[in-house]
């Protein structure tokens, strides 16, 4: 294992899988939204362009891509491009807060290969759940949940962000996978977008963090991806990916075709090309100067006294950014409080903000339009 996570840290000739946000549109206004998404930016690549990239995904034999937004299924053309990736041999799960999964949706995914799917909550109950994602969102979700059970897709994804308030709800969110037969997967609040400004209210406490430590370590089947390597320190290494892969085995392309090293990091300093540039996708990732310097030597900085480095690898980058912390000091959810000393230390201004694509109110789930059917495979918006 020690050398499987040197060669990654050193980077891969293709990703593994690569975020895709494929729209800014949302009818939803989540207050940790890592993207402040909303509105349809009308940039955003066009179906050929977007064919285009799975083509190259497919020539670099990329296992599959991790499908977002904004909420992916407002895009008209989607379950097009869901339907060429998989026929190109490119496996796609794709997040989605549930309001376009039907009882026919639910059949025609249930019937197709190499597509998973992640429904988002952010509560074991509507009023933890709405407080963060809106009114009527955690009834939407359930709603898609039933649908996805009864037409048979067995080991759909439950999504959820970790927060201080619903932290106390671990075994309620295992035992709703357990209702629907689906898998549970926690990730990490990042003070990214929206997350920014809900970050302080939002993020879990030391003593909450040990728990959920302890928590995953003895369900080792709830899936984490890298979102708590951070953890590690505590002392045995949680399953998964404990290393931040940004620009080394994962990378982001958003709306407009701009790639970024971290999924949660949509900033310029984060920005290492665009599909659209000569070359395309590949060449971002094989020869951008931003990969290039994330794949080498990296220096344990104000955390070589720790001791810890080695376990935690100093935390998540996005973290450190958002909340003006320099990029080889400590996680500022350091769980020996490293990063919270140098917070309140620190003087220095935290980075701008990136695009607000926030709609002025956001759509209210109850008054959505019910879904069109499917035709040939396709849904009809």
């Amino acid at each position: 294992m020690t050398g499987l996570a040197d060669r990654m840290k050193a980077g891969l000739d293709a990703p593994i899988c690569v975020t895709w946000e494929l729209t800014y549109a949302c009818n939803l206004r989540c207050i940790h939204c890592l993207s402040s998404s909303g509105r349809r930016d009308p940039r955003e690549l066009s179906t050929v362009e977007a064919e285009t990239v799975i083509d190259e995904l497919e020539r670099m034999q990329v296992f599959y891509v991790n499908i977002g937004g904004g909420e992916p299924t407002l895009r008209p053309d989607f379950w097009h491009l869901v339907d060429y990736s998989v026929a190109h041999g490119v496996g796609v799960k794709f997040s989605t807060n549930g309001s376009r999964i039907d009882a026919t949706v639910a059949r025609d995914l249930a019937a197709t290969d190499y597509v998973d799917v992640q429904i988002s909550i952010d509560g074991a109950d509507a009023v933890t759940n709405d407080a963060v994602r809106g009114e009527g969102s955690f009834r939407t979700a359930i709603a898609a949940m039933g649908h996805l059970r009864d037409a048979g897709f067995g080991g759909f994804k439950i999504s959820v962000v970790m927060t201080r308030h619903n932290i106390a709800q671990l075994d309620r969110f295992a035992g709703l996978a357990e209702r629907f037969g689906a898998q549970l997967r926690l990730t990490r609040l990042r003070p990214s977008g929206r997350g920014a400004d809900s970050w302080h209210d939002l993020h879990a406490t030391n003593e909450q963090q040990v728990g959920l430590y302890d928590w995953l370590l003895d369900r080792p089947d709830v899936l984490t991806g890298d979102s708590f390597f951070h953890l590690s320190a505590l002392g045995e290494p949680l399953p998964g990916l404990n290393l931040c892969g940004a620009g080394r085995v994962v990378c982001l392309i958003d709306p407009l075709g701009d790639v970024y090293a971290c999924p949660f990091v949509l900033h310029d300093d984060f920005r290492a090309g665009n599909v659209r540039d000569t070359g395309g996708f590949a060449s971002v990732w094989r020869d951008s100067e931003l990969f290039t310097g994330l794949r080498g030597p990296r220096s344990a900085g104000a955390c070589s006294s720790c001791g810890q480095f080695d376990a935690c690898q100093g935390g998540c980058m996005a973290a450190k950014f958002f909340t003006g912390l320099p990029l080889d000091g400590p996680d500022p959810e350091c769980v020996n409080g490293h990063g919270r000393v140098l917070m309140e230390s620190a003087a220095g201004s935290l980075p701008a903000a990136g695009t607000d694509h926030s709609r002025p109110t956001p759509v209210s789930l109850g008054a959505r339009r019910r879904l069109g059917g499917r035709i040939s495979g396709r849904i009809s918006v």
